[in-house]
């Protein structure tokens, strides 16, 4: 009884409202660039420049989870102990890593990477090549009215009525359900992975973070660079496009049906998978 007490450090709160504020300045960049992409480049050149968009943006998480195998091979107080006190490795199960070292870095990385937009024009000139009459498949399937209806009109009956029409329409409601499924799938692929080769292999946090960061993202952001290529090469439009994407995605599940086959057997652990006796 003793050794219960309640927690009193409200620290969460902070990485709670500090990350609403990062996901509240970082959201605009992919709607209102591709938009922005669209708008002043020629119509041909638009793919590879959106593939280079989503491509460095790929470069986040894999150096974000090299930054996080540095930081966790750093004592959680680092900079305020003796090293030489510390008496744990990081293979040790009570090791905590210098998790909060991340967000320092990466918020002063943020904050100098927003200046340079501080100097975008509010216009560029279109190109004579530029396609002005039609409207491109990747502003009716990425950049949706409801973005621009909520800067002409910023009143919540327009933006209903504007969310009504967006998901009324088939083509962006079949994309989004299918950007779910396939985001839903990396993302719980991405999160458990480290753990599973911590648990299983029995590495570090530091080196699981090490080996997702160099085998995972990099296959994924160069996949997305030759889509781009290759849609700019045989100049796709829709329904060539919706073809590609199709048997893409279809061989790529095909191939992740092969990690059912893969595993190792599961630990004893009492309380679990046998009992304390």
């Amino acid at each position: 009884t003793g050794c219960e007490k309640e927690p009193s450090s409200y620290m969460w709160i902070y990485i709670l409202l500090g990350n609403m504020l990062r996901g509240i300045g970082e959201t605009p960049i992919t709607p209102l660039g591709i938009s922005y992409i669209d708008d002043f480049a020629k119509e041909e050149n638009v793919p590879v420049y959106v593939a280079c968009l989503h491509t460095i943006a790929m470069f986040g998480p894999m150096f974000g989870f090299l930054l996080g195998s540095l930081c966790a091979k750093l004592y959680v107080d680092v900079g305020f102990v003796d090293p030489g006190s510390i008496t744990i490795t990081p293979q040790d199960s009570r090791w905590v890593g210098a998790w909060w070292l991340g967000f320092l870095i990466g918020g002063a990385t943020n904050f100098l990477a927003a200046i340079p937009f501080c100097f975008l024009p509010k216009s560029l000139k279109k190109p004579k090549e530029a396609n002005r009459d039609k409207t491109s498949c990747y502003s009716l399937v990425i950049m949706p009215c409801i973005f621009q209806s909520q800067l002409i009109c910023p009143f919540l009956s327009d933006f209903c009525a504007s969310l009504k029409k967006v998901l009324s329409n088939r083509m962006y409601f079949t994309f989004l359900c299918c950007s779910l499924l396939q985001f839903s799938s990396f993302i719980g692929f991405l999160t458990y992975k480290p753990k599973y080769m911590e648990q299983q292999y029995g590495q570090s946090t530091s080196k699981s973070n090490f080996l997702i960061g160099v085998t995972s993202l990099p296959p994924v952001s160069l996949g997305i660079f030759l889509g781009g290529l290759i849609m700019k090469k045989y100049k796709m439009g829709i329904i060539g496009a919706t073809k590609f994407s199709f048997t893409m995605s279809f061989l790529s599940y095909a191939i992740s049906f092969l990690h059912l086959f893969v595993g190792c057997e599961s630990y004893a652990v009492a309380g679990m998978t046998v009992s304390y006796e």
